[in-house]
């Protein structure tokens, strides 16, 4: 049952802790476990037998037979599954499956990104990438969810009811920029053999409470881990350079680097070479 897979996970968790520690781990230190709450995230795993996988159905034991719809096609038989409900009450099926390398053509190109707020990525070639904004019915429609849930009592069934239409309002405008993020990603990956990212403090710069929700809305860490992990799995290269690296404050034409400048100066001329509307993002 997921119960007893959650305890043999947590039995595992502490051994490779306590093996980590007597230095029998060759690889980085494993910390402790974290204690996680049952209301931060809904998901039961199963493992081996303990389920079966039809067409369009997964049987889960003392569940039954679900009504499945597929997003891919699994590539192999899958060693063990999660199933996940998010704050919406939608239910996800998350399947391990051992795949084999997959190589994309060579092209020969690398790329730089510089993620900014105004324009979500500005690239080497100067080409920039606009975010997708959520429509404007759907932000003035979330407002108002958001102030009848707050009029609610807390607990309440009614309240209940409120906090599912706020979340399932939340997750369909995540999904559009989820969907963007892959769609980027993949074209960056099958356009370059180098892929170049700065790196971002993104848990430092959200606590700036005038740049804190539209870096979160943007997905900044969400963008950098999917074109991590198609880099690898296209067996693409990807780096990452110093987040102390002036990249706003140089000249992409000659590298000169011309001082800091504010967050509201958009374009500026380069005092070296003299190019012009070099704009930051």
């Amino acid at each position: 049952s997921p119960l007893q897979q959650s305890l043999k996970d947590l039995d595992q968790a502490y051994k490779n802790f306590f093996d980590s520690c007597q230095g029998k781990h060759k690889s980085i230190k494993v910390k402790p476990p974290k204690f996680k709450s049952r209301k931060s995230r809904q998901a039961a795993r199963f493992v081996g037998a303990n389920y079966k996988v039809y067409p369009d159905k997964i049987y889960l034991p003392k569940v039954g037979k679900i009504h499945i719809v597929w997003s891919i096609k699994l590539p192999s038989k899958p060693s063990s599954v999660i199933i996940i409900k998010d704050a919406a009450n939608r239910y996800f099926a998350s399947f391990v499956v051992e795949t084999n390398s997959e190589f994309l053509p060579q092209t020969d190109n690398s790329i730089g990104i510089d993620l900014g707020i105004s324009t979500f990525a500005t690239l080497s070639n100067g080409e920039k990438i606009l975010a997708p904004k959520p429509p404007k019915q759907n932000l003035k429609k979330l407002a108002k969810l958001q102030r009848k849930f707050l009029r609610t009592e807390k607990g309440s069934k009614r309240g209940e009811k409120a906090r599912v239409r706020v979340a399932k309002l939340h997750a369909k405008i995540k999904d559009i920029i989820t969907d963007f993020l892959h769609k980027f990603s993949t074209d960056l990956v099958r356009k370059y053999d180098m892929i170049v990212l700065e790196y971002l403090n993104v848990s430092g710069m959200v606590k700036n409470r005038k740049l804190a929700k539209a870096i979160s809305d943007l997905g900044w860490r969400q963008f950098r881990t999917l074109t991590e992990a198609k880099s690898e799995k296209y067996g693409k290269e990807f780096r990452v350079i110093n987040r102390w690296e002036p990249t706003s404050q140089k000249c992409s034409c000659c590298g000169f680097k011309g001082g800091k400048k504010e967050l509201n100066v958009r374009e500026w001329t380069c005092l070296n070479c003299g190019t012009f509307r070099m704009e930051r993002c």
